[in-house]
């Protein structure tokens, strides 16, 4: 299991070179009371360890080229309360470290590996509190420092290198993120069948949680939307406690989350199983739009290229929709669009939902590259104006699939949930 971490870090450690680098995960967060949120360790750090407990520290010595953890130490009292932990023996033999220590041998061997680095690497300004703890690391390793060599006087953020490395994803993410993506659509394909007017908003959250749980994924990948008619016109709608009308569409964005991997999909279909004429003429732009902008996923397109296919056809759909007024290229100059599709086109995904990575690093666009991988979603959302015909008022649209770029062209992973009309219409009919 810790093969692959151990090459990330392996990876990292060449590009320290005589540097050492500190990386701590995420601490657990109070709910209310004496109660916890879910843990989630910190993205980054689960990268390069696998090890997902709290209070946990990665210190990586690229001068003696070794990997050290820090981790709480078995104690037996507590896991009769809070469940199993590794310990420093356990850990380092279980996910591959050189070396292991108790968490509370932090603060006393920290200052003497920093004063024989001369360059140092953390997650510069993410958390006030660590640059404190940095600062006064620093503090004390220059008072240690050995006669001839200072403490270290050369910083970077480690992040931004772990990033570059989270971009690229290897075999085993991706054999995860198209998991994720199975549980994810096959929810999807479970809520569109249990839809029916009167319900509420929450019985269908329901559905998908109910599907993310029961094949191992004990978390969505974000707080799920599931937005009826009207609501579906906020971007990020998280109450979902209307009811459903019959009539309206219901768009649903949501995702799960698979061994710490992200999901991320939106459908839009109506409650009761039947598109309107209005409903299915912005429908089909927007799914035009989606499947122009998929096509634009391939190793060596810059990044911006499928934004530029689906808004080339959204501003068209608009004009002749008439919700728009003017020719396709004034209107993308005025950006008059925004009305109606005021969002890009997608982002990464990987670890996180909205995944590391610089789309224009040096300013310049990046361009795609085997193993990455993307969000697609172009959406239209019509507020009720004097300008817009009825028909269409609070109609909101989104599609979105998660795509993988392959060494050839890409892969739609998420593609199991179906997003053309006919289909839609005959997944819901009853049987």
């Amino acid at each position: 299991m810790h093969v692959s971490f151990q090459h990330r870090r392996q990876r990292l450690l060449a590009q320290l070179g005589d540097a050492i680098a500190i990386l701590p995960t995420a601490p657990e967060v109070i709910r209310n009371a004496d109660a916890h949120y879910p843990y989630r360790g910190d993205s980054h750090f689960l990268y390069l360890t696998g090890f997902s407990e709290p209070e946990a520290v990665l210190v990586l010595d690229g001068k003696a080229g070794k990997a050290l953890l820090f981790c709480r130490d078995k104690n037996p009292d507590s896991e009769i309360w809070d469940g199993f932990r590794y310990g420093p023996a356990a850990a380092a033999e279980a996910f591959g470290f050189d070396e292991a220590y108790s968490i509370s041998e932090l603060d006393q061997r920290l200052p003497s590996l920093l004063a024989e680095h001369a360059a140092l690497y953390w997650a510069v300004g993410r958390d006030n509190g660590w640059d404190a703890r940095i600062a006064g690391y620093l503090q004390q390793a220059r008072q240690q420092a050995r006669i001839g060599k200072d403490a270290p006087q050369q910083y970077g953020d480690l992040l931004a290198l772990i990033d570059e490395m989270r971009l690229i994803k290897d075999e085993r993410e991706i054999a995860v993120l198209q998991q994720a993506g199975r549980i994810s659509a096959e929810a999807h394909v479970r809520a569109m069948q249990a839809c029916r007017p009167g319900m509420m908003e929450y019985q269908i959250e329901a559905e998908l949680l109910h599907h993310f749980v029961r094949h191992g994924a004990r978390q969505p990948a974000y707080e799920s939307i599931v937005a009826g008619g009207a609501n579906a016109c906020t971007l990020h709608y998280a109450a979902n406690n209307a009811r459903l009308n019959d009539g309206d569409l219901l768009l649903i964005d949501a995702g799960c989350e698979f061994n710490g991997y992200a999901g991320d999909i939106t459908r839009t279909f109506p409650v009761n199983g039947r598109f309107s004429g209005a409903q299915r003429d912005v429908y089909e732009v927007v799914l035009a739009a989606q499947l122009a902008a998929i096509a634009a996923v391939q190793p060596g397109a810059r990044l911006d290229a499928p934004a530029d296919a689906a808004l080339q056809v959204l501003v068209q759909g608009m004009l002749d929709l008439k919700l728009l007024a003017g020719s396709v290229a004034g209107v993308i100059e005025s950006g008059d669009y925004r009305r109606f599709y005021m969002h890009g086109i997608g982002h990464f995904i990987g670890l996180d939902v909205h995944d590391v990575g610089a789309r224009r690093p040096g300013g310049q666009w990046r361009s795609f590259q085997s193993g990455m991988c993307t969000t697609i979603e172009p959406g239209l959302y019509i507020r009720p104006d004097d300008r817009v015909p009825v028909a269409f008022h609070n109609i909101g649209i989104r599609i979105e699939d998660n795509v993988l770029v392959t060494a050839d062209g890409h892969q739609v992973y998420t593609d199991d949930v179906p997003k053309r009309i006919d289909d839609i219409e005959a997944l819901m009919q009853p049987h």
